[in-house]
C-alpha cells in the first residue's frame, strides 16, 4: 500500500514507517519533527517564527499540494497536523480527504476530546486535568482548556473525528477519552518501538543506581517531572553513595537517547497511566520505568504475567517511595530490566505494531 502518515508526536510516525516499510509499504513521513526533539522525517515541513513563517509554510504546504494524494491510506497524528491556525487546516484536510482513498485520526495527545474529557468527565482517577473530582488549575492546564473549548481547533476536531475512516489511540488514557464518542471506529494500538538488536542485563554502574530524568521545561509542571526530580534530588542527597542521577532538560532526540544509556532506571510522566514512547523506548534498553502502569494500561493488552513498571501515584510521597525502595534492594533491578525488554518486545515491537495498524486500516 501506499501510506502518508502527517506530524509527529515522540517519533510514533517515523518509528511505525520503519515497521510498514519492512512489510513491504511504500512510506511518506512529513512532520516539523516535533518542534525542537528533531525527530526524522521524509518531508519536513517545519514552521519559523512569526508571521513571515507562517506564510512561508503555507506556501510551501501548497507547492506540496500534488505529492499529497493517490494515498492507501492518510493518517493525521492530531487535529492539528500542521503548524497553522485551526481554521486553515479545515481546507488541508478536505484536500487529503478528497485525493486519498482513507483517512485516519490519531488519539495520541493534546485535542479536545482529551481535554474535554478529563476536564469534565473524569473517566481517570488523574490526569493532566484532574485529580479525582478537582480539576487542575496549573496555568498550563488552563492554557489547554481555553486553547480547545469553545474555538476553532474544538470545531476542526469534531469536525475530523466524525468524518474520518477511523480513530487510533496510542495509550489507554486516550482510549477512554475517544471510545465513548465513537465505539464503532476507535481502536487501541500500541505504540510502536524499534527493539535494539541485543540488550544486557548487567548493570553498567554497579555500586550506584543510575537514575535518568529527562525534562521538556516548557511542560515540566504540567507533566509532574518537577515532582518526579525534586523527589530523585532529595533521595540523591540522602543516597549520594549509591546513587547517581542524570537530568537531560529540552534537548534533542539523538542526545536524549544517547544520555539515557547506561540508565537503571527513567522517571517519567507522573499523571500517566501508562508508558509512552520515551519510556517505552527505554524499556527496550533494559531500562526500569518508574511512572504510569496502572491495572488498565495491563488491562487492555491482556497482560497478566509481566509487572516491570514501577508504578508510582501522582504525589511526591509515591515517587520517593517507590525510587528509595528500589534503591535500597538494587537486587530487583535485573529482573525488572529482563521483564522490561520482555514486555516492549511482547507487546510494542514495531513490525508487529505495523501489522495491527495494517489490519485495522484494510478493514
Amino acid at each position: 500500500m501506499k501510506i502518508l502518515l502527517i506530524g509527529e508526536y515522540s517519533n510514533v510516525h517515523w518509528t511505525l514507517a520503519q515497521g510498514l516499510r519492512q512489510l513491504g509499504h511504500h512510506v511518506t513521513v512529513i512532520s516539523n519533527g516535533d518542534f525542537w526533539k528533531d525527530y526524522p522525517r521524509d518531508i519536513d515541513v517545519a514552521r519559523t517564527p512569526g508571521k513571515i513563517g507562517g506564510i512561508t509554510l503555507m506556501t510551501k504546504l501548497y507547492t506540496l499540494l500534488p505529492r499529497l494524494r493517490g494515498y492507501d491510506i492518510v493518517q493525521l497524528i492530531n487535529p492539528i497536523f500542521f503548524e497553522l491556525k485551526a481554521e486553515r487546516l479545515f481546507w488541508f484536510y478536505d484536500y487529503l480527504r478528497k485525493h486519498n482513498k482513507k483517512v485516519f485520526l490519531g488519539g495520541f495527545g493534546m485535542d479536545w476530546y482529551w481535554v474535554h474529557t478529563c476536564t469534565y468527565d473524569k473517566p481517570l482517577r488523574y490526569s493532566d486535568f484532574n485529580f479525582g473530582s478537582e480539576v487542575r488549575t496549573d496555568p498550563e492546564a488552563v492554557r489547554f482548556q481555553q486553547e480547545w473549548f469553545g474555538t476553532e481547533k474544538e470545531r476542526l476536531n469534531k469536525y475530523i473525528a466524525n468524518d474520518c475512516d477511523g480513530i487510533i489511540t496510542g495509550l489507554y488514557e486516550y482510549w477512554v477519552c475517544y471510545h465513548p464518542a465513537f465505539p464503532e471506529k476507535t481502536t487501541y494500538i500500541p505504540f510502536p518501538i524499534q527493539m535494539p538488536e541485543s540488550f544486557s542485563a548487567e548493570r553498567t554502574n554497579k555500586s550506584k543506581v543510575v537514575l535518568f530524568i529527562g525534562i521538556n521545561r516548557e511542560r515540566s509542571a504540567y507533566k509532574g517531572t518537577d515532582i518526579m526530580l525534586r523527589a530523585a534530588q532529595d533521595l540523591h542527597t540522602k543516597y549520594a553513595h549509591c546513587m547517581e542521577l542524570n537530568i537531560a532538560e529540552s534537548i534533542p532526540f539523538a542526545k536524549y537517547q544517547q544520555m539515557m544509556e547506561g540508565s537503571d532506571a527513567i522517571l517519567d510522566q507522573l499523571y500517566a497511566y501508562t508508558p509512552s514512547m520515551n519510556p517505552l523506548l527505554a524499556m527496550s534498553k533494559g531500562i526500569i520505568c518508574i511512572g504510569g502502569g496502572e491495572p488498565e494500561n495491563y488491562e487492555i493488552i491482556h497482560e497478566t504475567e509481566l509487572r516491570p513498571i514501577i508504578n508510582v501515584g501522582p504525589t511526591y510521597e509515591s515517587v520517593y517511595q517507590g525510587l528509595e525502595e528500589l534503591i535500597q534492594h538494587p537486587e530487583r533491578i535485573p529482573e525488572l530490566k529482563k521483564q522490561s525488554v520482555e514486555y516492549v518486545r511482547k507487546h510494542h515491537d514495531y513490525i508487529k505494531v505495523a501489522k495491527q495498524y495494517i489490519d485495522f486500516w484494510t478493514k
